[in-house]
């Protein structure tokens, strides 16, 4: 084996190795995972009128949740405030309306309670929205503790003017 500068020659059964030898920098190949200190977290506002309701709750989720951002990380809380207005001008395609149905119980024997989406938007139009997202989040601890950066509001006004959010067009949104 001869040394020359970083290249080593190996020679083995009349057929010879070179082997570059690259120093490599350890720290830029280190995963970084978020915590709670440097997780940066924004107020987002989404206008919900026009939008479909499964649509949107599949983008609020990604928001809430923070996949879109480089520092991602599964067990922590990275994703963004979201404010959603207009809770009550979403759209359902098709017969849903009608044949959606919304299943509850009491707790109590024959305590099982049905309403349609119709009659839910009628009740209680941010729970729609509400539980179409809470739906596409996990089913843990964190998942209940992500669900909280959700704020849906019936009409244009909101409570949340003080953090200014940054409106978002769900539209181009990707």
């Amino acid at each position: 084996m001869q040394k020359a500068q970083n290249i080593f020659v190996l020679k083995y059964r009349k057929s010879e190795l070179l082997i570059k030898l690259m120093k490599v920098n350890t720290l830029s190949y280190k995963t970084i995972s978020a915590n709670d200190e440097t997780v940066t977290k924004e107020w987002v506002l989404v206008d919900a009128e026009g939008q479909t309701l499964g649509r949107l709750a599949s983008k609020v989720a990604l928001m809430i949740r923070g996949k879109r951002k480089p520092n991602y990380t599964p067990h922590v809380d990275c994703g963004d405030n979201v404010v959603v207005i207009n809770a009550e001008k979403i759209v359902l395609s098709g017969n849903k309306w009608k044949d959606k149905v919304y299943v509850r119980h009491t707790g109590y024997p024959g305590g099982r309670r049905e309403r349609t989406a119709e009659e839910m938007m009628a009740k209680h139009p941010i729970r729609l929205v509400e539980m179409a997202v809470r739906g596409m989040l996990p089913k843990n601890k964190l998942g209940e503790k992500i669900y909280h950066n959700l704020h849906v509001y019936v009409g244009a006004e909101h409570k949340q003017e003080a953090q200014k959010p940054r409106k978002i067009d769900l539209n181009e949104f990707k």
